[in-house]
């Protein structure tokens, strides 16, 4: 086969790449052996760029189970012998084409991971990112987006727990879809994405293949694409009824000794399910695409090897127990194939029929070259960092009450009740804090008074301003956001999405929100125990906002003492914990909704927040708070109104404003927990936060039917609620012209 340009193009790979396949293997490689090296070469497999930078990140505690990227998620202990499986993953590019089915096969993909590793699915969330509303093309990949996690997840029967939806100009045709799920299983059963022991064999189960989902992850996932390519055949469909007998079965049989190893075809198919595990079990594979059942007639070894048709497991059998294997499939209804078997000779071999197609040695295919550049600090961003926010001219009382306003109907800051209402959250009866009650979902562990909370968070505005803080940020607000309900943050799984990689700037933030991330990780004591990276993000050559997220998972002890943010009770007292700054406008909302300036630099103290959080999760503990909301979007004024709201509960208060007006309604400093207490409380909040050396200062009462503070807003709780509450639903009913 002559290769040019067009062909590297079309998997992805460079000149100098392929040189260097040439110069290990001896020789030209094969049609398919190009196909395999493009896609498990590509970024989306291969980590190029991003594996020397995530050697940063610490993975090691005494409750990780797993290697960080060792197997399709990892795995933390929780005690009584079980515990809990997660990962966060994109589906950003299939979803800009496809929003419905890019979005769908997202929730499946994820979902496999972590029943593959002998865990029961337990909850999802979803971290999602769109331009404006007001585009038309924008509200096209909303609808589909939340229609296709909506109606895969629920034909699953998983709960969609919670997540986050921010938009901005910079996601306009580039959306972010990151999936995530958690599951849960018994330590002693977990089962591992490997192919080992010389003569086991090599089953395929599930459905047919198709041609959907060519080049999904050495095209899509690791390049940037054009509006006019025609991309839609690299978009896999779903089918959720087939993936829901796929959980079952595959739960049954991880509870046998039948089988050695298991794992989901995700991106790049065959190939990368039957090299990869290969790889982690030292060995080599020998398939015949001969025996790979197809829906599409005249498909080549090649497309077989690639197609990214969903709702297919690999499962390795140990041999003489086929049968056996065969049987418990066959009782869910699905169909399974010997399509080869596990060898010792360490190359991936591949046959159709007596032809062999590709041989190639396991450990060269999954052997990428890796990627460390040399960046420097972008000039522009020297300008945003040195722009002064000050500079602005500050709020006069009498518009702090409209501003806020206007705060709560943005759609990044509204309610999204119409979104999870799409989803079934309640499903499994796990859920005990629900999405919309808390800063992070709360669920029960079955049989056990221990619960866990689960949240998803990330700001890629702050990241844009400084990608090292950010990073630091994304990591510290996530746990913020568990600490909160009571629960101690344990692991993270993160997904990193930024642009192309080979320029300065993208190069620079990837680095940096790393770096940034790592710190903060380290500060705190959480592991990272599994992820993704989706690069190459970007809409017409522009990059969007460097945009890491952040899945985390936090225990409770006893999941009857967890807290929700909205306040409770008549004549209970909020506070204010923590850091009691007031003029950190850069990266705000507010800053960005009304002077449309994104400048100036966030900042965090790490050892102020591990203090914070120490302290608001003791005094859930002891009984002491009645709620907890983290200051976020919008400030401290927003958190207070979010809090009065979801609580349906007024609230009266007076404090000192030391510098500008608008820094301290809306300014949104890191590591601040709004908080409320019974009257009788008060001095116990007090020592805690003495003993901890964390800053407490009284906002006021909680209580009527009134949001007031002193010489600036008096409105109405429900002149408050009305634009949170139909905000988002107010920009789905625009009708574009």
């Amino acid at each position: 086969m002559p290769v040019t340009q067009e062909v590297l193009d079309e998997v992805a790979l460079s000149w100098a790449e392929y040189n260097l396949i040439v110069e290990r293997l001896g020789r030209e490689p094969t049609e398919v052996e190009l196909g395999m090296f493009g896609s498990l070469w590509s970024e989306h497999c291969g980590y190029k760029h991003s594996k020397p930078l995530l050697a940063l990140l610490p993975t090691k505690s005494r409750r990780v189970l797993t290697k960080a990227g060792e197997e399709n998620a990892g795995a933390i202990d929780v005690g009584n012998g079980q515990c809990i499986v997660m990962k966060i993953e994109s589906h950003n590019h299939p979803s800009a084409i496809e929003p419905f089915q890019g979005a769908a096969t997202g929730v499946g993909g994820i979902v496999r991971d972590i029943f593959t590793m002998g865990a029961r699915p337990i909850a999802m969330l979803n971290s999602l990112r769109f331009g404006p509303l007001k585009d038309r093309q924008n509200r096209h990949l909303f609808n589909g987006v939340i229609g296709g996690i909506g109606s895969y997840g629920n034909c699953l029967g998983i709960p969609d727990v919670g997540g986050e939806i921010v938009f901005s100009e910079t996601y306009s045709g580039n959306p972010l879809v990151n999936a995530m799920c958690v599951g849960l299983a018994r330590n002693d059963r977990l089962v591992k994405a490997v192919a080992s022991g010389a003569g086991n064999v090599v089953m395929l189960v599930g459905a047919d293949t198709g041609r959907d989902g060519l080049h999904g992850a050495s095209g899509l996932a690791s390049r940037t694409f054009e509006e006019d390519r025609e991309l839609r055949s690299a978009v896999q469909v779903g089918n959720p009824f087939l993936e829901k007998l796929l959980i079952e079965a595959c739960l049954e049989l991880a509870g046998t000794d039948w089988i050695v190893g298991m794992q989901d075809l995700g991106a790049a198919g065959l190939t990368s399910a039957s090299v990869e595990s290969a790889s982690k079990g030292g060995s080599g594979v020998d398939i015949d695409v001969m025996l790979v059942p197809r829906r599409e007639q005249g498909m080549t070894p090649y497309e077989i090897m690639l197609s990214e048709s969903q709702e297919r497991m690999l499962v390795i059998v140990k041999k003489g127990y086929e049968d056996k294997v065969r049987d418990l499939f066959n009782r869910w209804e699905l169909r399974s194939d010997i399509i080869g078997q596990v060898t010792d000779d360490g190359l991936a071999r591949i046959r159709e029929g007596e032809r062999v197609v590709a041989e190639a040695p396991v450990k060269l295919l999954t052997d990428p070259p890796l990627y460390s550049l040399s960046c420097r600090k972008p000039a522009w961003l020297k300008h945003l960092q040195t722009t002064d926010p000050a500079d602005l001219p500050d709020l006069s009382a009498e518009e702090c009450g409209p501003v806020l306003l206007k705060l709560l109907a943005s759609p990044t800051i509204a309610s999204k009740r119409w979104v999870y209402q799409q989803f079934d959250h309640q499903v499994q009866t796990n859920t005990v804090v629900p999405p919309g009650a808390g800063d992070a979902a709360v669920l029960r562990i079955k049989g056990t008074k221990k619960g866990i909370a689960v949240t998803s968070d990330g700001n890629g505005r702050l990241c844009y301003l400084d990608p090292y803080r950010g990073g630091a940020i994304a990591v510290a607000e996530a746990a913020r956001n568990l600490v909160c309900t009571g629960a101690r943050p344990v692991a993270m799984t993160n997904c990193l999405n930024f642009g192309d990689p080979g320029k300065n700037d993208v190069y620079y933030q990837l680095k940096e929100s790393i770096r940034g991330m790592a710190a903060a990780c380290r500060k705190l004591n959480i592991p990272v125990v599994s992820g993704n990276v989706s690069l190459y993000n970007e809409s017409r050559g522009v990059a969007i906002y460097p945009t890491p997220i952040i899945g985390m998972l936090g225990v409770l002890e006893d999941v009857r003492k967890h807290c929700t943010a909205g306040f409770k009770d008549e004549g209970d007292t909020a506070f204010l914990l923590g850091a009691l700054s007031d003029d950190d406008l850069g990266g705000s909302e507010y800053q960005e909704m009304f002077h449309e300036s994104v400048a100036g630099r966030p900042s965090i103290d790490l050892d102020l927040e591990k203090r914070l959080q120490r302290c608001c999760r003791l005094l859930i503990r002891q009984g002491i708070l009645k709620s907890a909301h983290d200051c976020s979007e919008g400030g401290l004024l927003v958190a207070l109104a979010e809090s009065c709201i979801i609580g349906n509960r007024g609230f009266a208060g007076s404090w000192t404003v030391q510098g500008r007006l608008d820094g301290a309604m809306f300014g949104e400093s890191q590591s601040r927990i709004v908080v409320s207490v019974a009257a009788g409380d008060e001095a116990a909040l007090q020592e805690y936060a003495h003993r901890y050396g964390v800053d407490v200062k009284k906002l006021g009462t909680v209580g009527g039917t009134r949001l007031a503070v002193d010489g600036t807003i008096d409105l109405p709780l429900g002149e408050v609620s009305a634009p949170w509450r139909n905000g988002l639903v107010d920009l789905l009913e625009i009708k574009v012209l």
